[in-house]
């Protein structure tokens, strides 16, 4: 494991611009969620570094664009190898300016770097078509092409996937990329820009601008005329912001936002697995995930039961710094998540709501909060409603399949859901019965760098991952020949 005051000296802080490091005019700090005090300051990008980051961007789109499949494919191949010989030193920071558990940030490390393996193999495998018209009065060439530059718009909670989900398939495609990182969690880019500058990226194709003011920096580059497409990740207020911003040049969009995942129990399903799941969908990324189970909802024959298995798991976490030995919950991300999440808890028990574990922040210094169950959580409580993003299990009951099924699809949101059964055809029938564009049948963790990520209704459009995520930086062309 690294020394920690030796990876925060080594670790880049000026902006990528160009396929090199550039100082900015000001700074902005980061900070360690396990403590609230400053890891490091980093460099703040302003609207004249967004231009200039898009000047490269521009600049190199069309060579970019002419490059061989494979040698992009190679650069992405090379890419994954060099994050895969930093794990320890992109785990560490992970935790350092995220605060999860060492073992997550691995994790996260494995399957964040997948991604660029995972796109280094689609780069070579973008099809067009050729066919005869039916009419008979000529032929139909479809092809492929690079949509151009882009802007990426990254969240905190998974540092690196969030950026290599993104990056990794519009370099695949042919597309020039700037990247803006969360302010929490900047650190983390950063690094991969180093490891694409070593990996022989061109200069101009990636561009990474870290900045404590968002709007300053993007809202010029929306208004430009070279920039083609938005991908963000985040939540739905601000992705509504975005999708407005867009329509006015018709940018390209793709947007995977909030989330408010049900975790539907029937009576016939497998108890022990069904609490095991409930842990890995409720705790991964200490809840601060948008795939994170929110509501759990289930029969009322095992309602009991299930409540009480989940309570005695979820006060059997150790809490506490990320970087610490046996650590299973970190501090959320800042005072204001915290706050946030204690709120949700309050207003539970104010119309209700019993806590039979947690329910409270803990005292001392850093961001943290219990790993708290809500039982008997009425209808018209607010967490039932909004994306917890903390380690907060809010329970309800149900009777019957189509009350299970009406009261997971009592949101707005529609990204991913889970269910529990061991009836096959009653698993079927409800996956295709929820409003979501994922669902995990008898499977706790279901993000896959092989399958389409993404959500319906106010969770999103479009997919990532999977044969789908190049698909979002290619527009397709149609040639008429006789």
């Amino acid at each position: 494991m690294p020394d920690m005051a030796a990876l925060l000296a080594a670790v880049p802080t000026d902006l990528w611009i160009g396929g090199k490091q550039v100082p900015a005019e000001r700074t902005f700090p980061v900070f360690n969620p396990a403590t609230g005090e400053v890891l490091i300051e980093v460099a703040d990008a302003s609207a004249a570094d967004g231009a200039r980051a898009l000047d490269a961007a521009a600049g190199a789109q069309a060579s970019w664009a002419a490059t061989p499949s494979r040698e992009r494919a190679e650069i992405l191949r090379r890419a994954w190898e060099l994050t895969i010989a930093l794990r320890d030193e992109f785990a560490l920071l992970m935790t350092l300016e995220m605060g999860k558990p060492l073992a997550e940030s691995y994790g996260e490390v494995t399957y964040g770097a997948e991604f660029l393996r995972w796109f280094a193999e689609e780069a070579v495998r973008v099809h067009g078509r050729y066919t005869h018209a039916p009419s008979g009065t000529g032929r139909i060439v479809v092809t492929k092409q690079p949509v151009g530059p882009t802007l990426a718009i990254t969240p905190w909670n998974f540092p690196l996937a969030m950026g290599t989900r993104k990056i990794a398939p519009a370099l695949a495609a042919g597309c020039t990329m700037v990247v803006k990182p969360a302010a929490e969690t900047p650190l983390t880019m950063l690094l991969l820009g180093q490891v694409f500058a070593d990996a022989g990226l061109p200069p101009g194709v990636l561009s990474i601008l870290p900045t404590a003011d968002a709007a300053s920096l993007t809202d010029p580059m929306f208004a430009d005329d070279r920039l083609r497409k938005i991908t963000f990740t985040g939540s739905t207020g601000v992705g509504k912001i975005l999708l407005a911003q867009s329509a006015t040049r018709v940018l390209r969009a793709s947007m995977e936002l909030g989330g408010n995942a049900p975790f539907v129990v029937f009576a016939d399903a497998d108890l022990d697995a069904a609490v095991d799941g409930a842990m890995a969908a409720k705790m991964r990324n200490t809840g601060e995930a948008c795939t994170a189970a929110n509501r759990f909802h289930v029969d009322n024959a095992i309602l009991a039961e299930f409540t009480a298995e989940l309570t005695d798991r979820m006060s059997a976490l150790t809490i506490g710094p990320g970087h610490l030995d046996g650590v299973q919950v970190g501090p959320l991300i800042s005072e204001k998540q915290r706050s946030t999440v204690a709120e949700l808890v309050r207003d539970a028990k104010e119309k209700g709501a019993r806590v039979t574990t947690g329910g409270a922040s803990v005292a001392g210094e850093g961001y943290f909060y219990e790993p708290t169950v809500l039982a008997d959580v009425p209808a018209d409580a607010r967490i039932l409603r909004a994306e917890v993003f903390g380690p907060v299990a809010a329970i309800t009951g149900f009777d019957g399949e189509t009350e299970g099924i009406i009261a997971a699809n009592n949101t707005e949101f529609g990204l991913a859901a889970y269910i529990y059964t061991k009836d096959l055809d009653r698993a079927l029938r409800v996956a295709e019965a929820l409003e979501t564009g994922m669902v995990g049948v008898n499977r706790g963790v279901i993000s896959d760098v092989a399958a389409p990520f993404g959500g319906v209704k106010e969770s999103g459009l479009g997919r990532e991952a999977g044969t789908e995520g190049i698909e979002e930086y290619l527009e397709t062309k149609y040639i008429a020949l006789p």
